[in-house]
């Protein structure tokens, strides 16, 4: 058995204690600040007690040895005060000697220093990598509502019409945990402007990120989901464009180079963002009512198969596992946007100089902030090369859409003019 159970006056510790309950001292009554040589007791007993036992200090009570301690009087008689501190349980055996204080405080001292140093040498990032963040996730907070208040806006969902084939397997995506399904978000433009990418570069350019063109009605068409998200993929690149207006160095590049960034990258982008909006409880996206929470079923009904879509949430659902912080999802959106390889781009070098410091800028903070992350990094890097295989499927899939007449009618202008000039 333990040594400690054969010495007397030893108080069994209760298993919890409710820190909302106030701590008594058992000898004097007065307020407790924690177990000291073997009881719960007051600051100042735990010095008497400690005193007494160094000097081996013999009090005599000048009454009957029968004196009530309390916090007022307990100065009055110390052998009753001493005796109350035997009671309860303090043992001498606790008492550290001198150069077992010494040792203690230098123990306490040297791990404060080895906690320090640890501070020191932890990773962080520098004003200038702060900045980048701050500003890019500033920029995703004003292109990205996520009460999603403009959809009402949109030509609205339909979804009845014929089940097609694509329609009939998407039902059962639901039943997988690794499933795909996507739902952009998207916008119109006015009928007597033209909104091209040209325009709207210029626009942001000038106006900033606030920006947003009024919806259209559309005719009738077999896809029924079509106009609504033509709508909502519309809206959606404006955000993109507004977006990649901000991130450090793109106004710099020429228009040209700008304009193809955006035309290559704008799907893989979209696609990004509205994991933000998607639930891995039911694989959709839900933005805002009931109209505006979107399946892989609805998405069918816009005139995308399966062999886009069952990658598409499978990519939404490894995404969401990541559990990026926001400041790792902006600083994703925005290595992607920036991708020198992208067609039409002339300044390669350039293009990717204002890569790679974003690539610089998502590693520090891993490091600042996923501590033992180090694979992290590279799963957002591939994520990137998903995002390549799902463009070139969805730039075959529109192509395929674009040229029925009664379906490319359903587009706006920015859709046609951003994915019909694609090179893949």
């Amino acid at each position: 058995c333990s040594p400690l159970t054969s010495l007397p006056f030893v108080v069994a510790l209760p298993d919890e204690f409710d820190r909302n309950v106030p701590r008594i001292c058992g000898v004097c009554g007065d307020k407790a600040s924690g177990f000291h040589f073997n009881a719960m007791t007051c600051e100042g007993c735990k010095g008497f007690f400690r005193r007494s036992m160094k000097r081996k200090a013999s009090f005599t009570c000048p009454f009957n040895g029968s004196c009530t301690i309390t916090k007022d009087n307990r100065r009055h008689c110390q052998a009753c005060r001493l005796k109350r501190c035997l009671d309860i349980g303090m043992m001498k055996e606790f008492i550290l000697t001198d150069e077992e204080v010494q040792r203690k405080k230098e123990l306490i001292q040297r791990r404060k220093d080895e906690e320090a140093q640890r501070e020191v040498q932890k990773p962080q990032l520098s004003e200038e990598q702060r900045s980048i963040i701050d500003t890019l996730v500033d920029a995703h907070h004003k292109t990205y509502d996520d009460s999603y208040s403009d959809f009402s806006r949109f030509r609205p969902p339909v979804r009845e019409g014929p089940v097609t084939r694509s329609a009939s397997r998407a039902a059962s995506l639901h039943s997988l945990s690794d499933a795909s399904s996507d739902s952009f978000s998207h916008s119109p433009e006015s009928g007597d402007r033209k909104m091209n990418l040209s325009n709207l570069l210029m626009m942001y350019q000038e106006q900033g990120l606030n920006s947003s063109p009024d919806s259209k009605e559309g005719e009738g068409t077999g896809l029924s989901m079509l106009p609504h998200l033509a709508d909502l993929v519309s809206y959606s690149i404006q955000k993109v464009i507004g977006f990649a207006k901000t991130i450090p160095g793109f106004r710099e590049l020429t228009a040209e180079d700008q304009i193809a960034l955006l035309k290559s990258s704008a799907i893989e982008v979209i696609m990004l963002r509205s994991n933000q909006s998607f639930s891995l409880e039911d694989m959709s996206w839900s933005c805002g009512g009931p109209d505006f929470k979107y399946c892989v079923n609805d998405v069918t009904k816009a005139g995308h198969t399966l062999e886009l879509l069952e990658p598409l949430v499978k990519f939404q659902v490894g995404l969401k596992k990541l559990n990026l912080h926001e400041e790792e999802h902006v600083l994703l959106m925005a290595i992607c946007l920036l991708s020198p390889d992208r067609p039409g781009v002339q300044d390669h070098e350039r293009v990717e100089a204002l890569q790679d410091r974003l690539s610089e800028v998502l590693q520090a903070y891993i490091r600042a902030h996923h501590p033992g992350g180090c694979l992290l990094y590279a799963k957002m890097i591939q994520k990137l090369a998903d995002l390549r295989s799902l463009n070139e499927e969805h730039s075959k899939q529109y192509r395929s859409l674009s040229f029925q007449p009664e379906h490319s009618m359903q587009l706006t202008p920015l859709v046609l003019e951003v994915f019909g000039g694609q090179v893949t």
